[in-house]
């Protein structure tokens, strides 16, 4: 989106009646982290499927390094397994903001709205 735009939406969002801002942003956050929370459940399974795989988790993987031995398959499976493992620390973070917004008002009905 470009700045022009930016700034005509964000006016356009500011001009609403307070209590309309705020249902936006507490159903825009309830749906985020609804998608956020099903985002985290896939990499954190995708992390266990590894972990239960090769039978170590990644932090002592990395410790010990690959094994001298390791093919193709466990090459690749590394750089997904980081990959995952990433993707699951972003999401936590963003969860953990998120959550900052919903202890300043989000509203325990709406939450229902967004299939918790």
């Amino acid at each position: 989106m470009n700045a022009d735009v930016r700034t005509q939406v964000e006016k356009t969002f500011l001009s609403l009646p307070r209590e309309e801002r705020e249902v936006i942003i507490s159903h825009g956050t309830a749906l985020r982290l609804f998608e956020l929370r099903k985002r985290l459940f896939l990499a954190e399974s995708k992390v266990r499927h590894f972990e239960e795989k090769y039978k170590v988790t990644l932090t002592q993987l990395d410790a010990d390094g690959l094994p001298d031995d390791a093919g193709y398959e466990m090459h690749e499976d590394y750089i997904m397994w980081h990959h995952w493992a990433e993707v699951a620390e972003k999401v936590k973070s963003d969860i953990v903001s998120l959550e900052e917004i919903v202890q300043q008002g989000l509203y325990v009905g709406e939450l229902s709205y967004a299939g918790y």
